[in-house]
């Protein structure tokens, strides 16, 4: 435990970020599995919407700085390729 009061405020800072940081994530990753479900039924609205609200979470995780803007494109990329697998 911190002894100096700086280290303190760190302490706190760093756990109250981490919990927005892990709710950002937690619903990134529902909308990924929302997606990725919808894929599966095959159903090709549904997914097309599906895509462009995960795209629109990505990026905004990529904006709070939760996620690095190359891990994004990369889960963008994957989306999109499993999107366009869909007949």
């Amino acid at each position: 435990m911190p002894n100096i009061k700086s280290a303190k405020k760190r302490v706190l800072v760093a756990e109250i970020r981490h919990g927005r940081n892990q709710a950002v994530k937690t619903n990134l990753k529902t909308f990924i599995k929302k997606f990725e479900a919808a894929v599966r039924k095959g159903d090709k609205a549904l997914a097309q919407e599906l895509l462009n609200t995960t795209v629109k979470k990505i990026d905004q995780a990529v904006a709070k700085g939760v996620l690095k803007k190359n891990t994004a494109a990369r889960k963008k990329s994957q989306l999109a390729k499993s999107f366009n697998s869909i007949a």
